[in-house]
Protein backbone atom coordinates (compact mmCIF):
# COMPACT_ATOMS: atom_id res chain seq x y z
CA UNK A 1 0.00 0.00 0.00
CA UNK A 2 1.01 3.50 -0.19
CA UNK A 3 2.38 5.47 2.72
CA UNK A 4 -0.10 8.14 4.11
CA UNK A 5 0.36 11.46 2.92
CA UNK A 6 1.91 12.91 6.38
CA UNK A 7 2.23 16.60 5.25
CA UNK A 8 0.29 19.16 7.25
CA UNK A 9 -1.43 21.70 4.52
CA UNK A 10 -1.79 23.90 7.88
CA UNK A 11 2.06 23.68 8.54
CA UNK A 12 3.05 24.67 4.95
CA UNK A 13 5.68 21.84 5.12
CA UNK A 14 6.46 18.36 4.90
CA UNK A 15 9.22 16.73 7.11
CA UNK A 16 9.27 13.40 5.12
CA UNK A 17 11.83 14.33 2.97
CA UNK A 18 11.83 11.56 0.08
CA UNK A 19 14.37 10.40 -2.15
CA UNK A 20 12.10 11.38 -5.22
CA UNK A 21 9.18 13.63 -6.11
CA UNK A 22 7.63 13.30 -9.65
CA UNK A 23 5.40 15.94 -10.55
CA UNK A 24 2.73 14.45 -13.25
CA UNK A 25 1.09 11.88 -12.89
CA UNK A 26 0.17 10.78 -16.65
CA UNK A 27 1.58 7.48 -18.10
CA UNK A 28 5.06 8.63 -18.66
CA UNK A 29 5.02 10.21 -14.74
CA UNK A 30 3.59 6.49 -13.07
CA UNK A 31 6.00 4.59 -15.34
CA UNK A 32 8.89 6.75 -14.11
CA UNK A 33 7.49 6.31 -10.68
CA UNK A 34 6.61 2.49 -10.76
CA UNK A 35 10.40 1.75 -11.85
CA UNK A 36 11.99 3.95 -9.09
CA UNK A 37 10.11 2.32 -6.18
CA UNK A 38 10.90 -1.17 -7.88
CA UNK A 39 14.56 0.12 -7.05
CA UNK A 40 14.38 0.82 -3.72
CA UNK A 41 13.64 4.67 -4.07
CA UNK A 42 10.87 6.32 -1.88
CA UNK A 43 8.83 7.87 -4.52
CA UNK A 44 5.91 10.75 -4.15
CA UNK A 45 3.48 11.45 -7.21
CA UNK A 46 1.83 15.05 -7.09
CA UNK A 47 -0.88 15.04 -9.80
CA UNK A 48 -5.06 15.78 -9.12
CA UNK A 49 -5.99 12.88 -11.00
CA UNK A 50 -3.15 10.41 -11.60
CA UNK A 51 -3.68 7.97 -14.92
CA UNK A 52 -6.08 10.26 -16.52
CA UNK A 53 -3.63 12.89 -18.40
CA UNK A 54 -3.24 12.69 -22.51
CA UNK A 55 -3.28 9.12 -22.19
CA UNK A 56 -7.00 9.27 -21.62
CA UNK A 57 -7.60 10.67 -25.17
CA UNK A 58 -4.42 9.06 -26.82
CA UNK A 59 -4.94 6.26 -29.28
CA UNK A 60 -2.33 3.62 -27.72
CA UNK A 61 -0.96 2.91 -31.35
CA UNK A 62 2.53 1.46 -30.73
CA UNK A 63 4.01 2.07 -34.39
CA UNK A 64 7.36 3.33 -34.57
CA UNK A 65 8.04 2.33 -38.07
CA UNK A 66 4.88 3.34 -39.38
CA UNK A 67 5.15 6.50 -37.76
CA UNK A 68 8.96 7.55 -38.68
CA UNK A 69 9.48 10.79 -40.30
CA UNK A 70 12.61 11.74 -42.31
CA UNK A 71 15.03 12.94 -39.73
CA UNK A 72 14.10 11.52 -37.32
CA UNK A 73 16.04 8.05 -37.15
CA UNK A 74 17.32 8.73 -33.48
CA UNK A 75 13.76 8.66 -32.09
CA UNK A 76 12.90 6.04 -34.61
CA UNK A 77 15.83 3.86 -32.52
CA UNK A 78 14.19 4.60 -29.31
CA UNK A 79 10.35 3.65 -30.40
CA UNK A 80 11.96 0.30 -31.70
CA UNK A 81 13.57 0.19 -28.22
CA UNK A 82 10.67 0.77 -26.40
CA UNK A 83 7.83 -1.19 -28.83
CA UNK A 84 10.09 -4.69 -28.34
CA UNK A 85 9.65 -4.60 -24.34
CA UNK A 86 5.51 -3.36 -24.59
CA UNK A 87 5.12 -7.71 -24.49
CA UNK A 88 6.73 -7.90 -21.41
CA UNK A 89 5.67 -4.58 -20.08
CA UNK A 90 1.87 -5.14 -20.22
CA UNK A 91 2.53 -8.57 -19.14
CA UNK A 92 4.55 -7.20 -16.12
CA UNK A 93 2.01 -5.07 -15.01
CA UNK A 94 -0.97 -7.76 -15.74
CA UNK A 95 0.73 -10.15 -13.29
CA UNK A 96 1.44 -7.00 -10.28
CA UNK A 97 -2.00 -5.93 -10.73
CA UNK A 98 -4.51 -7.84 -12.53
CA UNK A 99 -5.83 -5.24 -14.95
CA UNK A 100 -5.74 -5.90 -18.48
CA UNK A 101 -4.42 -2.98 -20.26
CA UNK A 102 -5.61 -4.07 -23.76
CA UNK A 103 -2.12 -4.73 -25.27
CA UNK A 104 -2.59 -6.36 -28.86
CA UNK A 105 -0.22 -7.74 -31.63
CA UNK A 106 -2.10 -6.76 -34.25
CA UNK A 107 -0.35 -4.77 -37.09
CA UNK A 108 -0.63 -1.66 -39.09
CA UNK A 109 -1.62 -1.49 -42.58
CA UNK A 110 -1.21 2.07 -43.99
CA UNK A 111 -2.75 2.65 -47.00
CA UNK A 112 -3.11 5.78 -49.74
CA UNK A 113 -5.76 6.63 -51.86
CA UNK A 114 -4.49 8.40 -54.52
CA UNK A 115 -1.35 8.67 -57.16
CA UNK A 116 0.23 11.46 -54.81
CA UNK A 117 0.03 9.80 -51.88
CA UNK A 118 0.65 6.30 -53.33
CA UNK A 119 4.10 7.72 -54.49
CA UNK A 120 4.69 9.42 -51.02
CA UNK A 121 4.15 6.12 -49.30
CA UNK A 122 6.53 4.82 -51.79
CA UNK A 123 9.00 6.95 -50.67
CA UNK A 124 8.44 6.27 -47.40
CA UNK A 125 8.93 2.36 -47.84
CA UNK A 126 12.49 3.03 -50.05
CA UNK A 127 13.47 4.94 -46.56
CA UNK A 128 12.48 2.44 -44.28
CA UNK A 129 14.03 -0.15 -46.44
CA UNK A 130 17.59 1.82 -46.33
CA UNK A 131 17.08 1.84 -42.15
CA UNK A 132 16.55 -1.70 -42.68
CA UNK A 133 13.01 -1.98 -41.78
CA UNK A 134 10.51 -5.14 -41.78
CA UNK A 135 7.81 -3.30 -44.15
CA UNK A 136 5.96 -5.51 -47.32
CA UNK A 137 4.36 -2.95 -49.85
CA UNK A 138 0.64 -4.66 -50.99
CA UNK A 139 -1.54 -3.00 -54.39
CA UNK A 140 -4.77 -2.18 -53.81
CA UNK A 141 -6.30 -5.51 -53.92
CA UNK A 142 -4.19 -6.83 -51.51
CA UNK A 143 -5.06 -4.15 -48.94
CA UNK A 144 -8.52 -4.75 -49.42
CA UNK A 145 -8.66 -8.48 -49.09
CA UNK A 146 -6.92 -7.68 -44.99
CA UNK A 147 -9.67 -5.09 -44.76
CA UNK A 148 -13.04 -5.65 -46.85
CA UNK A 149 -14.43 -2.64 -45.56
CA UNK A 150 -11.36 0.00 -47.37
CA UNK A 151 -12.71 1.88 -50.01
CA UNK A 152 -12.34 0.49 -53.37
CA UNK A 153 -10.29 3.68 -54.42
CA UNK A 154 -7.27 2.48 -52.13
CA UNK A 155 -4.35 2.72 -54.52
CA UNK A 156 -2.06 0.18 -52.04
CA UNK A 157 -0.03 -0.02 -49.14
CA UNK A 158 2.53 -1.38 -46.74
CA UNK A 159 2.11 -3.79 -43.95
CA UNK A 160 3.85 -3.41 -40.53
CA UNK A 161 3.52 -6.77 -39.14
CA UNK A 162 5.17 -5.93 -35.80
CA UNK A 163 3.23 -2.66 -35.10
CA UNK A 164 0.81 -3.34 -32.16
CA UNK A 165 -1.96 -0.96 -30.24
CA UNK A 166 -2.57 -0.76 -26.16
CA UNK A 167 -5.39 0.97 -24.04
CA UNK A 168 -4.21 4.33 -22.90
CA UNK A 169 -7.45 4.15 -20.41
CA UNK A 170 -6.84 1.06 -19.10
CA UNK A 171 -3.37 1.41 -19.26
CA UNK A 172 -3.16 4.46 -17.47
CA UNK A 173 -5.58 2.59 -14.44
CA UNK A 174 -2.77 -0.26 -14.20
CA UNK A 175 -0.21 2.02 -13.87
CA UNK A 176 -2.00 4.29 -10.52
CA UNK A 177 -2.55 0.45 -8.83
CA UNK A 178 0.96 -0.55 -9.72
CA UNK A 179 2.51 2.28 -8.30
CA UNK A 180 -0.13 1.91 -5.14
CA UNK A 181 0.82 -1.71 -4.80
CA UNK A 182 4.93 -0.74 -5.11
CA UNK A 183 4.62 1.85 -2.52
CA UNK A 184 4.16 4.76 -4.61
CA UNK A 185 2.74 7.85 -2.27
CA UNK A 186 0.57 9.50 -4.49
CA UNK A 187 -0.75 13.47 -3.32
CA UNK A 188 -3.73 14.51 -5.84
CA UNK A 189 -2.91 18.31 -5.84
CA UNK A 190 -0.65 20.15 -7.92
CA UNK A 191 3.03 22.04 -7.60
CA UNK A 192 2.57 25.75 -7.62
CA UNK A 193 5.95 26.20 -8.03
CA UNK A 194 9.70 24.51 -7.91
CA UNK A 195 11.82 25.14 -5.02
CA UNK A 196 16.02 25.81 -5.66
CA UNK A 197 18.56 25.96 -2.45
CA UNK A 198 21.11 27.57 -3.95
CA UNK A 199 22.13 25.88 -7.46
CA UNK A 200 19.72 22.59 -6.83
CA UNK A 201 16.26 21.86 -7.28
CA UNK A 202 14.38 20.75 -4.06
CA UNK A 203 10.97 19.94 -4.54
CA UNK A 204 7.93 21.89 -4.93
CA UNK A 205 5.48 24.02 -3.23
CA UNK A 206 1.78 22.57 -3.82
CA UNK A 207 -1.62 24.53 -4.35
CA UNK A 208 -2.34 24.16 -0.95
CA UNK A 209 0.80 25.43 0.39
CA UNK A 210 2.59 22.26 1.78
CA UNK A 211 6.44 21.97 0.66
CA UNK A 212 7.34 18.71 -0.82
CA UNK A 213 11.01 18.10 -0.66
CA UNK A 214 13.13 15.62 -2.39
CA UNK A 215 16.29 14.08 -3.40
CA UNK A 216 15.53 14.45 -7.09
CA UNK A 217 12.31 16.37 -8.55
CA UNK A 218 11.20 14.68 -11.72
CA UNK A 219 9.09 16.95 -14.32
CA UNK A 220 6.29 14.72 -16.32
CA UNK A 221 3.86 17.63 -16.38
CA UNK A 222 2.99 16.75 -19.98
CA UNK A 223 2.60 19.74 -22.17
CA UNK A 224 2.82 22.15 -18.78
CA UNK A 225 6.24 20.96 -18.33
CA UNK A 226 7.30 24.06 -20.04
CA UNK A 227 4.89 26.70 -17.50
CA UNK A 228 5.89 25.73 -13.72
CA UNK A 229 7.26 28.75 -11.85
CA UNK A 230 10.73 28.85 -10.41
CA UNK A 231 12.44 27.12 -12.64
CA UNK A 232 15.43 29.25 -13.87
CA UNK A 233 15.52 30.41 -17.71
CA UNK A 234 18.50 28.30 -18.30
CA UNK A 235 16.91 25.20 -16.95
CA UNK A 236 13.53 25.94 -18.35
CA UNK A 237 11.98 23.29 -20.99
CA UNK A 238 10.68 23.84 -24.73
CA UNK A 239 7.49 22.37 -24.67
CA UNK A 240 4.56 23.46 -25.68
CA UNK A 241 0.81 21.92 -25.90
CA UNK A 242 -0.60 20.51 -29.80
CA UNK A 243 -3.90 20.13 -29.81
CA UNK A 244 -5.47 16.65 -30.67
CA UNK A 245 -8.96 16.33 -31.59
CA UNK A 246 -10.25 12.37 -31.38
CA UNK A 247 -13.40 10.33 -32.24
CA UNK A 248 -14.40 7.00 -30.55
CA UNK A 249 -17.24 5.01 -32.46
CA UNK A 250 -18.89 1.35 -31.98
CA UNK A 251 -18.20 -0.98 -34.55
CA UNK A 252 -20.83 -3.19 -35.25
CA UNK A 253 -20.86 -6.82 -36.55
CA UNK A 254 -23.92 -6.47 -39.03
CA UNK A 255 -21.60 -5.71 -42.00
CA UNK A 256 -20.25 -9.83 -41.52
CA UNK A 257 -17.03 -9.53 -40.61
CA UNK A 258 -15.07 -7.71 -38.23
CA UNK A 259 -15.05 -4.01 -39.20
CA UNK A 260 -11.66 -3.72 -39.09
CA UNK A 261 -8.64 -5.96 -37.78
CA UNK A 262 -5.59 -3.94 -37.56
CA UNK A 263 -4.53 -0.02 -36.81
CA UNK A 264 -5.03 1.47 -40.28
CA UNK A 265 -3.43 4.62 -40.88
CA UNK A 266 -3.67 6.64 -44.20
CA UNK A 267 -2.82 9.93 -46.21
CA UNK A 268 -6.31 11.26 -47.39
CA UNK A 269 -5.08 13.81 -49.89
CA UNK A 270 -1.81 14.91 -47.80
CA UNK A 271 -3.59 14.61 -44.57
CA UNK A 272 -2.21 11.59 -41.80
CA UNK A 273 -5.46 10.17 -40.38
CA UNK A 274 -5.32 6.45 -38.45
CA UNK A 275 -8.11 4.35 -37.13
CA UNK A 276 -7.31 1.79 -34.38
CA UNK A 277 -10.09 -1.42 -33.23
CA UNK A 278 -9.88 -2.42 -30.20
CA UNK A 279 -11.12 -6.25 -29.33
CA UNK A 280 -13.74 -4.75 -27.42
CA UNK A 281 -15.45 -3.46 -30.40
CA UNK A 282 -14.26 0.05 -29.75
CA UNK A 283 -13.09 2.22 -33.06
CA UNK A 284 -10.78 5.10 -32.41
CA UNK A 285 -10.16 7.75 -35.12
CA UNK A 286 -7.43 10.70 -34.75
CA UNK A 287 -6.32 12.68 -34.93
CA UNK A 288 -6.47 16.50 -35.72
CA UNK A 289 -3.03 18.47 -35.06
CA UNK A 290 -3.33 21.92 -34.22
CA UNK A 291 -1.54 24.85 -32.32
CA UNK A 292 -4.31 25.94 -30.16
CA UNK A 293 -2.21 26.88 -26.96
CA UNK A 294 -4.51 24.98 -23.82
CA UNK A 295 -7.53 25.25 -25.50
CA UNK A 296 -8.94 21.58 -25.43
CA UNK A 297 -12.68 22.42 -27.01
CA UNK A 298 -14.10 20.18 -29.58
CA UNK A 299 -15.08 21.62 -32.49
CA UNK A 300 -17.30 20.57 -35.08
CA UNK A 301 -14.88 21.50 -37.98
CA UNK A 302 -12.60 18.55 -36.34
CA UNK A 303 -15.26 16.00 -36.07
CA UNK A 304 -16.09 17.35 -39.55
CA UNK A 305 -12.52 16.57 -40.82
CA UNK A 306 -11.64 13.55 -38.98
CA UNK A 307 -15.54 11.72 -40.16
CA UNK A 308 -14.95 13.07 -43.77
CA UNK A 309 -11.53 11.62 -44.15
CA UNK A 310 -12.26 8.49 -42.13
CA UNK A 311 -15.51 7.80 -44.82
CA UNK A 312 -12.50 8.44 -48.15
CA UNK A 313 -11.03 5.61 -46.52
CA UNK A 314 -13.94 3.40 -44.96
CA UNK A 315 -17.19 4.17 -46.33
CA UNK A 316 -19.12 2.38 -43.62
CA UNK A 317 -17.89 3.77 -40.75
CA UNK A 318 -20.56 6.59 -41.30
CA UNK A 319 -22.63 3.40 -40.31
CA UNK A 320 -21.29 3.33 -36.92
CA UNK A 321 -22.46 4.66 -33.65
CA UNK A 322 -20.43 7.83 -32.49
CA UNK A 323 -19.94 7.12 -28.81
CA UNK A 324 -17.27 10.03 -27.98
CA UNK A 325 -15.65 13.16 -29.09
CA UNK A 326 -12.57 14.48 -26.80
CA UNK A 327 -9.69 16.82 -27.31
CA UNK A 328 -6.24 16.28 -25.76
CA UNK A 329 -2.78 18.42 -25.54
CA UNK A 330 0.55 16.13 -26.77
CA UNK A 331 3.19 17.62 -24.85
CA UNK A 332 5.92 19.24 -28.22
CA UNK A 333 9.48 19.85 -28.23
CA UNK A 334 11.09 21.75 -31.44
CA UNK A 335 11.95 18.41 -32.79
CA UNK A 336 9.32 16.10 -31.81
CA UNK A 337 11.55 14.45 -29.60
CA UNK A 338 11.44 13.59 -25.61
CA UNK A 339 13.57 15.29 -23.04
CA UNK A 340 14.78 12.67 -20.70
CA UNK A 341 17.22 12.84 -18.19
CA UNK A 342 19.01 15.30 -16.16
CA UNK A 343 18.25 19.30 -16.66
CA UNK A 344 20.74 22.21 -16.15
CA UNK A 345 19.76 22.79 -12.75
CA UNK A 346 21.25 19.73 -10.59
CA UNK A 347 18.51 17.85 -8.87
CA UNK A 348 15.69 18.52 -11.95
CA UNK A 349 15.09 15.41 -14.45
CA UNK A 350 13.04 15.66 -17.54
CA UNK A 351 10.67 12.94 -18.60
CA UNK A 352 8.58 15.12 -21.27
CA UNK A 353 7.91 16.07 -24.48
CA UNK A 354 6.93 13.00 -26.13
CA UNK A 355 4.88 14.96 -28.35
CA UNK A 356 2.52 12.45 -30.13
CA UNK A 357 4.87 8.80 -29.09
CA UNK A 358 3.54 9.33 -25.43
CA UNK A 359 2.07 5.88 -25.18
CA UNK A 360 5.18 4.18 -27.40
CA UNK A 361 7.75 5.37 -25.24
CA UNK A 362 6.17 4.23 -21.99
CA UNK A 363 8.39 1.37 -21.25
CA UNK A 364 11.81 2.93 -22.08
CA UNK A 365 11.51 6.35 -20.53
CA UNK A 366 10.09 4.42 -17.33
CA UNK A 367 13.37 2.41 -17.51
CA UNK A 368 15.47 4.52 -18.34
CA UNK A 369 14.70 7.62 -16.31
CA UNK A 370 13.94 5.10 -13.47
CA UNK A 371 16.98 3.59 -13.84
CA UNK A 372 18.70 6.65 -13.87
CA UNK A 373 17.27 8.34 -10.32
CA UNK A 374 18.57 5.49 -8.82
CA UNK A 375 21.96 5.19 -10.62
CA UNK A 376 22.92 8.26 -11.74
CA UNK A 377 23.60 6.76 -14.91
CA UNK A 378 21.33 7.09 -18.15
CA UNK A 379 21.63 4.43 -20.61
CA UNK A 380 22.93 5.23 -24.17
CA UNK A 381 19.62 4.97 -25.77
CA UNK A 382 18.22 7.78 -24.13
CA UNK A 383 21.76 9.48 -24.16
CA UNK A 384 20.52 11.77 -27.62
CA UNK A 385 17.17 12.88 -25.46
CA UNK A 386 18.50 14.99 -22.55
CA UNK A 387 17.13 18.43 -22.44
CA UNK A 388 20.99 19.66 -22.89
CA UNK A 389 20.71 19.66 -26.70
CA UNK A 390 18.30 22.82 -26.38
CA UNK A 391 20.28 24.53 -23.89
CA UNK A 392 24.19 26.05 -24.62
CA UNK A 393 25.43 25.46 -21.29
CA UNK A 394 26.61 22.06 -20.64
CA UNK A 395 24.20 19.68 -18.12
CA UNK A 396 26.08 18.63 -14.78
CA UNK A 397 27.32 15.47 -14.46
CA UNK A 398 24.98 12.83 -13.33
CA UNK A 399 24.64 12.19 -9.66
CA UNK A 400 23.50 9.10 -8.37
CA UNK A 401 20.97 9.10 -5.34
CA UNK A 402 22.73 9.30 -1.88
Amino acid sequence: MARAENADPNRGVDSNRGDVLVVGGGIIGLGVAWRAAQRGLDVTVLDPDPGRGANRVAAGMLAPVTELQYGEEQLLRLGIASNERWADFAAELTEATGLDTGYRACGTLAVALDADDRAELRELLAFQQRLGLASEWLGGRDCRRLEPMLAPSVRGGLLVAGDHQVDGRRLGTALVEACVRAGVALRRTRAAELTVDGDRATGVRTEDGALLTAGQTVLAAGSWSGELPGIPAEARLPVRPVKGQILRLQMSSAFGEPFLSRNLRAVVKGVHLYLVPRADGELVVGATMEEQGFDTVVTAGGVYELLRDAHELVPGITELPLRESSAGLRPGTPDNAPLLGPTALPGLVAATGHHRNGVLLTPVTADAVGGYLATGVLPAEAAPFTPARFHRTATPAPEALR
